[in-house]
């Protein structure tokens, strides 16, 4: 049967969803702050609002009374969802979760006070002289992040002494909604970061894909592998850690569940209720469902028997370095010459410092060296250039 979806949030992710709905049969409308964006390109509908209006949502939800609504980003009008909830809609995962998770206050007192998760020491500020007294108790090195916000927005270490004022600063410049808060946590050692993929299921068992590695700057992702090696004592602990946080937030979906890998054992960090960017490398093939897939069957109540990997693979992202309209890309010709190698524009319609435009995608036979692979897909990333108006 088909069904009527709202997404909230139509950027690289939101298409890719689009279009695994799309080859299911069903509609959808794509909502986001401006026209023409990824997901607008490919949807059946789209609508143009500032998403943080809780009135201009409301008035989306009236015009198209959809079946299920989607969020897709963090900068929504959440506690919304609740009201849309007792109308019969079907908020993805479920209100709870979009409300929990897009506030990294409500999710890490879930974590680690009521579920007793493994995450580094943290404390909240909401003004320069409570952020001075908490960077003081958790110790520097530490890591400053906006309650709320995208993309790595706001989010810096702090080293120094010097750095205090400048991180405050920062954060709440690149602080989303009205949560001018932030979060002073502890700097993990980490050997390694991770993302845990996993799948809530109305009928179905929770599944877990195999770990994707990835690599951050700037609190964005940079690039990402699957599979990462992980003992089986670690990804044990990620699974079960997983399973809970999840459990406890409710509702179908795919999640991505990050966790950072240390001498000590593995760490909770955060999650996000929908397909995760680091999550991009199966697109390259690497599982026989890739997230966005898993996405919508689990969405849509379809059954998932199993997810397995089939292929080792890399992505790695392609960043605009100005402002500007109309990009074009040149080097992708020279890219698709190599074996093994994809690349996906987004067509985005302007371009900004670091925005994420397109990735390369590389992959190889199960066993091969990933290393490898990741590193080719970085070469190739390299070699693609984007310019604008």
């Amino acid at each position: 049967m088909q069904k009527k979806i709202l997404l909230l949030g139509s950027g690289e992710l939101g298409k890719e969803v689009v279009i695994a709905l799309q080859r299911l049969g069903q509609y959808v409308i794509a909502v986001d702050s401006y026209e023409n964006a990824p997901a607008m390109q490919v949807a059946h509908e789209f609508e143009v609002i500032n998403m943080l209006d809780g009135e201009a949502l409301d008035k989306v939800v009236a015009k198209h009374k959809p079946d299920l609504i989607v969020p897709e980003i963090e900068a929504i009008r959440t506690e919304r969802f609740y009201d849309y909830e007792k109308q019969g809609i079907t908020v993805v995962p479920s209100a709870k979760a979009a409300n929990f998770t897009m506030n990294r206050k409500a999710i890490r007192d879930l974590a680690a006070k009521e579920l007793g998760l493994r995450t580094a020491n943290y404390l909240y500020a909401t003004t320069l002289e409570d952020f001075k007294k908490a960077v003081s108790q958790i110790g520097i090195p530490c890591v400053v992040k906006p309650l709320m916000s995208s993309s790595g927005k706001g989010q810096s270490i702090i080293k120094t002494e010097q750095d205090i004022e400048k991180s405050w600063n920062y954060a709440m410049e690149g602080s989303r909604g009205d949560y001018k808060e932030v979060i002073i946590e502890e700097f993990i050692k980490f050997n390694s970061e991770i993302t845990l993929l996993t799948v809530t299921q109305k009928n179905g068992n929770t599944l877990f894909c195999p770990p994707i590695g990835h690599r951050q700057e700037r609190g964005d992702y940079q690039e990402s592998w699957q599979p990462c090696a992980v003992s089986d004592v670690d990804i044990k602990d990620a699974q079960d850690m997983a399973a809970k946080v999840t459990n406890a937030l409710s509702g179908s979906g795919l999640w991505g569940v990050e966790f950072f890998l240390t001498d000590k054992g593995i760490y909770f960090s955060e999650l996000s209720p929908r397909p995760h960017d680091t999550g991009m490398v199966t697109l390259a093939g690497t599982q026989n469902l890739s997230e966005f897939e898993l996405h919508a069957r689990a969405i849509l109540g379809f059954p998932i028997p199993e997810i397995t990997l089939e292929r080792n693979g890399a992505s790695a992202v392609v960043l605009a370095s100005t402002d500007g309209k109309n990009p074009t890309y040149t080097g992708i010709e020279a890219v698709l010459e190599n074996k093994l190698t994809d690349v996906r524009v987004f067509n985005k319609p302007t371009t900004r410092p670091y925005r994420r435009m397109a990735v390369v995608l590389t992959h190889d036979k199960v066993g091969s060296n990933v290393d490898m692979v990741k590193q080719k897909a970085i070469d190739l990333a390299k070699q693609i250039c984007v310019t604008s108006n």
